[in-house]
């Protein structure tokens, strides 16, 4: 929020990025970035802990007002600053669309977990180099 045009970012968005998040440190470094699952919504890939926290806030811009109670490590910031220059200048409707054209949510059941091995296997063929 540090940009006078930057906007706050939805559920939805929020969302999707935890899924590319996910799927690339899965792939970088072979093990989960965070411990929820993944499940396989009708709108695409859903941390629902996380859905739950920021449903209220229905298509609104999550205004996040507490502070960072964890360290973030080095690798990981870097993760997570090159998922978002990559993801974050997608609008949520567009990062949706892509998801519904992934393996990891196709190949999945609606409303069941998307598996980890297949979330990895995916970004690390089709994302991370």
């Amino acid at each position: 929020m540090n940009e006078a045009d930057a906007e706050y970012i939805t559920n939805l968005k929020l969302q999707k990025l935890l899924y590319y998040a996910q799927g690339c440190y899965l792939a970088l470094t072979d093990t989960p970035l965070f411990k929820e699952n993944l499940l396989a919504w009708e709108h695409g890939p859903v941390v629902n802990e996380i859905y739950q926290k920021y449903k209220g806030n229905g298509a609104n811009g999550i205004k996040y007002e507490d502070t960072f109670s964890e360290h973030i490590d080095d690798q990981t910031q870097n993760i997570l600053k090159q998922v978002y220059e990559v993801f974050g200048s997608y609008s949520a409707w567009a990062l949706r669309n892509k998801t519904h054209q992934e393996a990891p949510w196709l190949n999945t059941d609606r409303n069941e977990i998307i598996s980890l091995e297949l979330i990895k296997s995916y970004f690390k063929e089709h994302y991370v180099k």
